[in-house]
């Protein structure tokens, strides 16, 4: 039997600027392609579109036919993917409104139980659904038709179907593209190779068989839809490369472990351990560059300052911080080998406070990417991954619960006389909380 496998996106980068020629010619497909998607949302993504999007062969085939793709003069290599992403976030976006619904209608203390199951039932079946916001007769196979007419017997079924029709028109929300910058492309569009000493990417243009060369910071090839994100103001480009990652399990993780995440320190384990102490060296160093480039950026704005060194150094300290993140994260698996991992959920990032530098530095805090890097590779190594309620979390005691201080990076509580490190009380809260079950589905 194969491994389970699961998806992972990396990134590969343009290694030197492109010439203004080939940006325009890449920004055309981009252009186009936007376009094209618009046509499809504006065209699908309505109540008349719910029978051509399942599973989309008829919407594919209408716009074979409406002559845009000759109008735009877009390969085809690049126009159908635009249709099929298009569709598929139309097909999301339906998805989206029919779990609101179920929602709304599970709360609505109005509806007796047999209205309810009758309104589930049609947001179930995508023919009864369809039929009901469309108001005509659903054509149902025998089976199911038979279920149908027994639940409709005992509602007032147009009442019902006026009700998800309102609450569809007042909850549905159409698709748009408005960003320009980027697209997919298929095997059939690239191919990677050589030009002189450099190794990069050929891609497609409008042209008929021309392609442009766009050299690479590494030498990885694929053979896979790719998706190339446009970089205007830095004159290059960004990549994104779905890759397919073997599950791994092991025998010896079987520990369960509470963790607690800091802007300076990265994790602290329930145990005392501690992985990224580096962090807040990191960050603190890339928050100062970035505070004195925002300076020098203010002063010399009258004199036109270019950008691209700029970003090219950013993105520089950001794939260091990255790289030291996760290799942080590699030796924290190594070494506490855990079976599941319990972790506060983190509030939304607040805006506000009293010291410009502090607020600077927290606001390139990488939580957002310390938090997805750590669900991935727990998903990669078959390890659970569980958030716990964090009302109060850092000021309750680990050991007798009751409310505590935190004074200078240690946790007291008056109330037993434990003192000990607040991330570490944190984090065996988080433990604590967890094997009791107090988790965020």
């Amino acid at each position: 039997m194969p491994p389970e496998t699961i998806y992972k996106t990396i990134h590969q980068y343009s290694k030197f600027p492109i010439s203004e020629r080939d940006m325009r010619k890449l920004e055309e497909i981009a252009e186009d392609y936007c376009k094209v998607k618009n046509y499809v949302y504006a065209r699908y993504g309505g109540i008349g579109g719910l029978g051509k999007i399942y599973p989309g062969y008829t919407a594919q085939n209408e716009m074979t036919k409406s002559g845009f793709r000759a109008q735009l003069g877009l390969p085809s290599v690049y126009f159908y993917l635009a249709v099929f992403e298009a569709l598929g976030d139309i097909k999301g976006q339906w998805s989206r409104t029919k779990a609101k619904l179920l929602k709304l209608v599970g709360g609505n203390e109005n509806f007796t139980a047999e209205e309810k199951h009758y309104l589930r039932f049609l947001l179930k079946v995508g023919n009864l659904f369809e039929a009901a916001l469309r108001q005509k007769p659903p054509i149902l196979p025998e089976k199911i038709r038979k279920q149908y007419e027994d639940l409709a017997g005992v509602v007032d079924t147009d009442k019902l179907n006026r009700y998800l029709c309102r609450q569809v028109r007042k909850h549905h929300a159409s698709s748009h593209a408005d960003a320009m910058d980027g697209f997919s492309i298929s095997e059939r569009a690239y191919r990677y190779g050589t030009c002189g000493k450099d190794d990069g990417i050929y891609i497609s243009t409008k042209e008929n068989r021309k392609r442009i060369f766009v050299a690479l910071t590494d030498k990885n090839q694929y053979k896979c839809q790719l998706h190339v994100r446009l970089k205007s103001k830095e004159a290059g480009i960004e990549i994104d490369v779905p890759v397919s990652v073997a599950v791994h399990s092991h025998e010896d993780y079987t520990n369960s472990v509470g963790v607690a995440m800091g802007v300076f320190l990265m994790l602290t384990t329930d145990s005392g351990h501690v992985y990224g102490e580096k962090l807040g060296d990191y960050q603190t160093k890339y928050a100062e560059w970035i505070r004195e480039q925002q300076a020098s950026y203010h002063r010399n704005q009258n004199a036109n300052p270019g950008r691209k060194k700029y970003e090219s150094k950013k993105r520089r300290y950001e794939e260091q911080l990255h790289s030291y993140i996760n290799h942080e994260l590699n030796r924290f698996f190594q070494t506490e080998k855990p079976m599941v991992i319990y972790m506060v959920k983190l509030p939304y990032g607040q805006r506000g406070g009293l010291n410009r530098k502090i607020n600077n530095g927290i606001s390139l805090w990488q939580r957002g990417y310390i938090r997805e890097r750590l669900k991935i590779k727990c998903r990669e190594q078959s390890v659970e991954f569980k958030e716990v309620l964090g009302k109060d979390i850092s000021r309750e005691c680990s050991r007798c619960s009751a409310m505590g201080r935190r004074e200078n990076g240690l946790f007291i509580c008056e109330a037993c006389g434990l003192q000990i490190e607040e991330k570490i009380n944190t984090a065996r809260n988080s433990l604590k909380r967890g094997k009791a079950g107090r988790i965020i589905h």
